[in-house]
């Protein structure tokens, strides 16, 4: 077994980024993956973690020959050993969307033998001031921050760049029960919600989250998206980039491209934002039927989109809804997933490919999970036509992307009559 190098310093040549927010080096015939450098510069490393194998992880605390894209952290709690939150505030946002675009055709090379050249879209409003949907830890001494990296130590602090503005007021600068957790939502009104969750306690020998308990706000959040007012739980999911869901929905909209009449899926589907769409564009004559798990984010969907009889509710697991019986009697035109960070599995994607859809519209937040999904389907038959990219979480490491799939050799759905 190698001896570890844990807090070792070494000098190395950054190479190629990598998934998860850093990037590879090489040293003494091991893989260092570095944080806070860029590719082609020259840094010293303090080696975090080293179990011994044939990797370790390690921050750039010295850089030796810097890349032309390398600017000043903008946050001062970034940086080595600092808050975990931010990946790339190191790099200009230009050069952000091209280490994500990089990541996410790299992913697509490896587990889905596909090259393809991917830009990294960006959305309205810059890379700071952005994140409306935010969890705050509380260190042992009630000072409010945010978790550094691959840690549960909690780094305070007295403000956050990507936060939209007013969104921590009164939660920063305040002193909060030791290890408790705090849900901030600032809505589209303008509103800030926030909750705050109590130390862990233990109840039959396992540890459970404290009880929650409501601190500013009502509790639900106004949201706006795809012509449509949404009210849903605060500390529910929406996405976090207030340009996101529009965006998203948009090009949902374009490559589902249902007809009146048409029957879709709306798989991992949450309050129902994409079913909106669809529902649209089916008519009353057509059907949309929404798989969601969360019990809450169901009951939600059934209450902003009471107007659309069309869109049915199905909540449970995703992989048993689609076995259920008679779920999948009649075969669907068109299939929406946004699944969780992990993907939606091979046991998903075999139950997707056997109702034979014209149309899969796969929306995905992780990348690596998103490839290997896309060669899952290539085993059924399903060929990947068209992707885009969009920079949903400025200064990290994070991208989201949409991806259409067909049956391979399938002609492109005409004009409707």
């Amino acid at each position: 077994m190698t001896a570890t190098w844990e807090q070792r310093l070494i000098e190395v040549e950054v190479g190629a980024v990598a998934h998860g927010g850093h990037c590879v080096a090489r040293h003494e015939g091991r893989v260092v993956f570095v944080r806070h450098a860029l590719p082609g510069e020259r840094v010293r490393v303090l080696v975090t973690e080293d179990a011994g194998g044939s990797f370790c992880r390690g921050d750039a605390v010295e850089v030796l020959r810097a890349s032309p894209d390398r600017v000043e952290p903008p946050c001062p709690f970034a940086g080595p050993g600092r808050c975990g939150g931010c990946d790339w505030q190191h790099a200009s946002w230009p050069a952000q969307r091209e280490l994500k675009a990089a990541v996410v055709a790299e992913q697509l090379s490896r587990l889905a033998k596909l090259d393809r050249e991917v830009v990294v879209e960006a959305l309205p409003g810059g890379p700071v001031d952005w994140r409306t949907r935010m969890r705050v830890a509380v260190g042992p001494d009630g000072r409010a921050g945010f978790r550094a990296h691959r840690s549960h130590r909690v780094v305070p602090v007295d403000h956050c760049v990507i936060a939209v503005p007013g969104a921590l007021d009164g939660v920063v600068d305040r002193t909060w029960p030791p290890s408790s957790e705090l849900v901030v939502t600032s809505d589209a009104a303008g509103r800030v919600h926030l909750t705050e969750i109590g130390p862990p306690v233990v109840r039959r020998g396992r540890r459970v989250p404290g009880p929650a308990r409501r601190r500013r706000g009502s509790g639900t959040a106004a949201e706006r998206a795809a012509r449509r007012r949404w009210e849903l739980r605060a500390d529910g999911f929406w996405q976090v980039h207030p340009a996101a869901a529009d965006a998203l929905a948009t090009v949902v909209g374009q490559w589902a491209d249902c007809r009146p009449g048409d029957r879709a899926w709306d798989l991992y589907g949450g309050v129902g934002l994409f079913a909106a769409v669809l529902a649209e564009q089916v008519g009353p004559t057509g059907s949309v039927a929404v798989v969601e798990s969360a019990t809450g984010a169901v009951a939600d969907g059934r209450a902003n989109l009471a107007d659309l009889p069309q869109v049915s509710w199905h909540a449970g697991r995703t992989e048993a809804v689609l076995a259920a019986p008679g779920f999948a009697d009649r075969a669907p035109d068109a299939v929406v997933l946004d699944p969780p960070r992990k993907g939606a599995g091979r046991a998903v994607v075999g139950a997707i490919a056997r109702s034979a859809p014209a149309r899969v519209v796969y929306v995905a937040c992780d990348p690596a999970a998103l490839a290997r999904d896309v060669a899952w389907f290539a085993e059924h038959g399903y060929e990947l036509t068209q992707l885009r990219a969009f920079d949903a979480f400025p200064m990290t490491h994070h991208v989201e992307c949409v991806a259409l799939l067909r049956p391979a050799g399938a002609a492109p759905r005409g004009p409707a009559r």
